[in-house]
């Protein structure tokens, strides 16, 4: 049986908490590469962010669980596809990220906060969610005014760190919102939050 768009969003906001675990799970990885690089280096910095980033799925998994969320969507559900395909769009854009660093290491923060910001667009889809186009866009429009400003890599990172934690606050009081707190297996209608 194929579902409709309104039925594949519902969806993946109740097994993934409208995406705010994923949300809150990329925040504490930019808050953690944003400490390396004041701490130890730039270039430690972005390989934390790198090796964090793998870690985002299985944080975000255990935070949906933490939450009450299962962390799965329905078998046949079109936007999980659409979800893993953004992701390898995102894997693709990694090493155009990490050549711009080896010319110049401030320059990769900016590219990471447009290419995930890129992704989050996708997210709007995915969830019904129009919170999801502005995250992508305050991340690109970050990445766009921090690359010509030369940017401590610090202060790149901790822009993604503190821009995803509101999102992701925003995005949690969507969501219980949206899952009225008496019957949680059942969500009010699937609007198009802003």
């Amino acid at each position: 049986m194929d579902m409709s768009v309104t039925d594949a969003q519902s969806d993946m906001r109740r097994g993934y908490h409208s995406g705010a675990a994923g949300i809150l799970a990329s925040a504490l990885v930019w808050f953690t590469a944003a400490g390396v690089a004041a701490l130890i280096s730039s270039q430690k910095g972005i390989w934390a962010l790198l090796i964090g980033g793998m870690l985002i799925h299985p944080i975000g998994l255990l935070i949906c669980k933490l939450l009450g969320s299962c962390g799965a969507h329905t078998k046949g559900n079109p936007f999980g596809l659409l979800a893993g395909a953004s992701t390898f769009w995102l894997v693709f854009c990694l090493p155009i990220a990490y050549l711009l660093s080896t010319q110049q290491p401030s320059l990769f923060f900016p590219a990471m906060l447009l290419i995930i910001g890129g992704r989050y667009l996708v997210f709007a889809t995915i969830y019904g969610m129009r919170l999801y186009w502005a995250l992508g866009l305050v991340l690109a429009l970050a990445g766009f005014v921090l690359a010509p400003l030369n940017a401590a890599a610090s202060v790149s990172a901790l822009t993604g760190a503190v821009t995803e934690t509101i999102f992701a606050i925003a995005c949690l009081v969507q969501h219980r919102r949206w899952v009225p707190p008496n019957d949680s297996f059942k969500p009010a209608p699937l609007r198009d939050a802003a």
